[in-house]
Parts: C-alpha cells; structure tokens; sequence
C-alpha cells in the first residue's frame, strides 16, 4: 500500500482548542485513516515550518486525497504539504526500470 508523509499547520483556533483542552491527535486521524481503508504508521508534533508530520498508509492516491480533504474542512489544519514515499526497494526498483528507459529516451531536439 501506497505511504503518504503530510506536514501541516494547525489553526490558531484549533491550537487554543488544543490548550484549552488537550488531546492526542494521533486518536483522531488513526480512525478516519482506518475508515478511508488505511493506517496510520506515525503522528509527530513538530518544530520549525511545520507544527506536525504524519506517516499514513492509505489503498490510493484518491483514498489518501479523501482523507486530506476531510482534514482540511474541519478548519483546524492548513497549509497541508503530502508526498508520497516508496521504500528502499521500491526505490530501486524505480532506479532500475529508469535504467530500461535511459537509454531509449532522447531530450529534446536530440531525437
């Protein structure tokens, strides 16, 4: 299964919120992971750009983009940031099957 890294901002209402009455996220986001087919592999609070990171499991880009947008429309995340990662073997699988098309590809004007 695909895994998606997300960094994000919380809003200032959802950071009073959370002083107010604190509370661990990762509880949250692990159930609508779960209801959108996946799961969550980690949930960090963070320092610098970022106030949070999450390493999520998620069937497909579409499942995944789902569970963005529910984050999103709650109003208390924004400026979310996602990529999607591939595991070292995946990696190199991705640097072999660039090898195959290497040599076939030929840059522009170079045809």
């Amino acid at each position: 299964m695909p895994v998606y890294i997300t960094q994000g901002h919380y809003t200032r209402d959802a950071i009073k919120g959370m002083i107010t009455m604190p509370e661990d996220r990762a509880e949250a986001l692990s159930r609508a992971a779960a209801k959108a087919g996946g799961r969550l592999i980690g949930y960090y609070v963070t320092f610098g750009e970022y106030d949070f990171m999450t390493i999520i499991e998620a069937p497909s880009e579409t499942q995944m983009a789902a569970l963005l947008l529910a984050a999103a429309s709650s109003g208390g995340v924004s400026g979310l940031r996602t990529t999607l990662a591939l595991t070292s073997i995946e990696g190199k699988g991705a640097f072999a099957a660039a090898g195959d098309l290497v040599r076939s590809y030929k840059s522009p004007g170079n045809a």
